[in-house]
């Protein structure tokens, strides 16, 4: 199922094939001596199809582990409530199926009975697993944690959300009209055009009674003077210095055309998870309640001796938090997870239970429950996730947990400065986190709670007002967004395989003050490129003009073209320097 559907997706591979006019032109600057100019053309158009060829396969690849999150088959449950395997395909709308723990969701749809953390990641972004109670929605390719659910299917395979990012990442391919460089839009009319004039600066002057040698050598001294050599090395060294030096300092642009795209992005939208964030959650507070008699280190040793046994990613910031202290773990015996509500462990002697505030003070009407609620509402508020710590049944404090946040605000303040626009974020975490932690980083512009067809809609919604958008994400639910904008950027370290795969450069080490410095390399690059093409046509002008109005030597002609060569390929170079760098990321 993957293979053909990412098949259907991709299309054959395209095969390394030479365009006619490049061929003829080769040809014909090999009989008029040029071998190697005729060889240059061959081997871009040569590097450039086995490229694409390249790409193409990967991004098989990486459609094919998007497709395989989906289970191949589900548990239906019939209405006498006998269970079967089935293909996940034959499920329809009204169908109920059950979840065990550890597997994944079947199909998009609603919880009908149980209880349990599902990590939804893939889909939303969401850096934590999300408690799923009767009426909440899953979705297709969610791994469930420790509870069973019954759901209710209310979506066809074919139209799952993971279904919908496959055909958005397809669609977005299709209609995004890459910026074609100088050299294919300009340079192989002009290869040819310079072969018919090079006959005709052979054949006329023959028609009117010229001496054969005199009219070959005007000829051939033409053919060297006007061949586009120099054009051709205007536009790729400053390109190519640019992403070999933006590869130094940990950013993969992926072809000439991204770099200078690049260079265009007047408006950058930005996820949270992943990229503005580290994906990892951390204790952040530590709050014991007046008159629990607990300090500091004691609270967290015996919520992290409680945690230890779990698997739940808060349990492991909550004994990170611990081991980073340097505190000593008591060994917690009769150990229980109940999924939604939290853990409950008997730590020296004492009855222990972490976990969701609403649910253990479900009911209680004490003062310290009271005063509990009220701190765990100060921590949400704050953007952190609350858990409450019990001693016996009774309050005792309260660990504030969020996600670790990248250098992020000095990025945010450079990219306002270079496009003219602050960043906009765009997140699928709950609107009280997004908000927290855009004001942290200065934005101001905030979208939250977004599945992946919704960023897509924000993306089109900026390039339809005439802006060139780049999106930073890192997960699946990113790459429809990126495959839509004007350029997509992906974090290496923790990016899924298809946002790597659909974006057009990769922040290899995941250090986002690299976005910026590399959008500046860019602008130089293209305005090297302006400089070079200056240059070609300064002395292809001069020496075309020479031999045709004059008598312009030979070895003249062949030094002018070569220098003039040589010139613009050093002019070039010169974004290879780690000066370069350092003056884009100033």
């Amino acid at each position: 199922m993957a293979d053909s559907a990412a098949a259907e997706f991709l299309g054959p591979v395209p095969e390394p094939v030479f365009e006619g006019e490049v061929v003829a032109a080769a040809h014909g600057l090999q009989q008029l001596g040029q071998v190697m100019d005729g060889a240059l053309l061959i081997v871009i158009f040569a590097t450039s199809g086995a490229l694409e060829a390249l790409a193409t396969a990967r991004t098989a690849d990486s459609v094919r582990g998007l497709l395989d999150l989906a289970p191949a088959t589900a548990t239906r449950v019939d209405a006498d409530g006998g269970e079967e395997s089935v293909a996940v395909e034959e499920l329809t709308v009204g169908d109920t199926i059950l979840v065990r723990p550890g597997e994944c969701v079947g199909a998009d749809g609603r919880v009908l009975d149980g209880a349990s953390d599902v990590d939804q990641a893939t889909i939303t972004g969401e850096p934590l697993p999300v408690a799923k109670a009767k009426g909440d929605e899953v979705f297709t390719g969610a791994l469930n944690g420790t509870g069973a659910l019954r759901i209710k299917v209310e979506r066809d395979a074919s139209d799952t959300v993971i279904a919908r990012i496959v055909r958005m990442v397809e669609e977005a391919s299709e209609t995004k009209a890459p910026t074609q460089l100088f050299i294919e839009k300009v340079e192989q009319r002009y290869s040819l055009g310079m072969v018919a004039a090079t006959l005709a600066v052979f054949l006329l002057p023959l028609a009117f009674g010229a001496a054969l040698t005199g009219s070959l050598l005007r000829a051939m001294t033409f053919m060297i003077v006007a061949s586009p050599c120099a054009v051709v090395l205007a536009t790729m060294p400053p390109l190519l210095s640019a992403i070999a030096n933006s590869g130094r300092h940990g950013v993969l642009v992926k072809s000439a055309v991204v770099m200078e795209r690049l260079g265009e992005v007047d408006a950058v939208a930005l996820d949270k998870t992943g990229t503005l964030t580290e994906g990892t959650p951390r204790v952040t507070d530590v709050r014991p309640l007046a008159g629990a008699g607990l300090k500091e280190d004691e609270l967290l040793t015996l919520a992290a001796a409680a945690e230890h046994p779990s698997e739940h990613p808060l349990a492991w910031a909550v004994v990170d938090a611990a081991r980073e202290r340097g505190l000593d773990l008591p060994v917690a015996e009769d150990f229980g997870s109940t999924p939604g509500i939290g853990v409950t462990a008997t730590v020296d002697g004492r009855k222990i239970a972490v976990g969701s505030p609403a649910r253990l003070l479900h009911g209680a009407e004490d003062p310290r429950s009271a005063w509990a609620a009220v701190v765990a509402g100060e921590l949400e508020d704050g953007g952190r996730t609350a858990v409450l710590v019990t001693v016996d049944g009774t309050p005792a404090g309260l660990l504030g947990i969020a996600d670790r946040l990248r250098d992020a605000a000095t990025t945010v303040s450079a990219l306002t400065t270079l496009t003219g626009t602050a960043p906009l974020l765009l997140t699928g975490d709950n609107p009280r986190a997004a908000a927290r932690l855009a004001a942290e980083v200065g934005i101001e512009d905030v979208r939250a709670g977004l599945l992946p067809q919704h960023k897509v809609g924000a993306v089109k919604e900026l390039e339809g007002a005439g802006r060139k958008v780049m999106v930073v994400g890192d997960g699946v639910n990113d790459a429809p967004a990126l495959a839509a904008a004007h350029t997509g950027v992906a974090m290496g370290r923790a990016g899924s395989d298809l946002a790597l795969e659909t974006a057009d450069a990769v922040i290899v080490r995941d250090e986002l003050a690299t976005v910026p410095a590399v959008i500046s390399l860019s602008r130089r690059a293209r305005k090297l490129v302006v400089q070079n093409l200056v240059i070609a046509g300064v002395f292809i002008a001069g020496l075309v003009v020479w031999d045709l109005a004059g008598s312009l030597p030979l070895p003249l002609g062949v030094a002018g073209h070569e220098g003039s060569t040589v010139i613009v390929g050093l002019n070039g170079l010169r974004l290879l320097r780690e000066a370069a760098w350092r003056r884009a990321a100033e």
